[in-house]
């Protein structure tokens, strides 16, 4: 199966949100140390989302936690919690950085965010590293240092799906689309990323979560067709389906992504 559909991230120095983005109904929550604090408040916020994850995640969603790029206290502060609990690791440019992380939070999953020109041509070099789970794309910072429009980012996305692919990591979920109110532009930017190849997305607001879950939702056509695949190819070779489509083993990996599609996550 691949990663998760839906993502949300919540502030680490906003406590009050904890409770509401476990309820949230999100498949992955990401306790924000970087981006969303504000600089005098980050100590703060590190000790607000390490005393809530104290006893590990609570609720049924995967827990990672982003922090600051190079901060050791982060790093150890995290490595404190429960082994599931996976570091988002912001600005990774090289092995080097996956490696300091790695001395400060021993054994730790890490999911490693591309943010700069170099990141992303060093893609495969890190995707291939023994600690990372996972590679993400900091597409704000992108635009900021490449410039660039959506041919750009098409080739970030690319650039990531197939480092990842070929490490044997899922497929990246799309970055947060800042525009939060603009449901629409949110379901066409994601269907653009889904037809790329990627799968789920990251938000930042609750709001946006239900648009996302539901592009990255396989259709009953794409379940029943995945089922009829599966099911025929057990006799091996090419065979045919009552539509009169041919199919052949080749077929299967994507026939299995589809109905993992529709497996609750644990």
């Amino acid at each position: 199966m691949d990663g998760y559909r839906s993502g949300l991230y919540v502030p680490g120095d906003r406590p009050d949100r904890f409770l509401s983005a476990e309820e949230s109904g999100a498949d992955l929550l990401v306790f924000d140390l970087e981006d969303a604090v504000a600089p005098e408040r980050k100590s703060a916020a590190r000790d607000a989302v390490v005393e809530w994850l104290r006893d590990g995640r609570r609720g049924s969603a995967a827990v990672q936690v982003r922090v600051n790029a190079g901060d050791e206290r982060d790093l150890q502060a995290v490595s404190a919690l429960a082994p599931e609990i996976g570091i988002r690791l912001p600005k990774v440019e090289g092995v080097a950085d996956l490696d300091h992380a790695l001395a400060l939070a021993p054994g730790r999953p890490l999911i490693a965010l591309l943010e700069s020109a170099r990141g992303v041509v060093n893609a495969v070099a890190i995707s291939e590293h023994p600690a990372v789970v996972a590679l993400a794309l900091g597409e704000s910072d992108l635009r900021s240092e490449v410039g660039g429009g959506e041919a750009m980012i098409t080739h970030a996305r690319l650039s990531m799906l197939f480092a990842a692919r070929a490490a044997g990591l899922p497929a990246p979920m799309a970055s947060v689309y800042p525009a939060i109110r603009d449901l629409e532009g949110l379901a066409d930017d994601t269907r653009r990323a889904a037809d790329l190849g990627l799968f789920g997305r990251m938000a930042a607001h609750p709001l946006q979560l239900a648009v996302i879950a539901s592009i990255f939702a396989p259709t009953e056509a794409e379940v029943a067709w995945a089922t009829d695949v599966l099911s025929v190819l057990q006799g091996g070779g090419v065979m045919t389906l009552a539509s009169g489509e041919m199919v052949d083993p080749a077929m299967r990996g994507r026939a299995e992504r589809i109905l993992g599609m529709t497996e609750p996550r644990s």
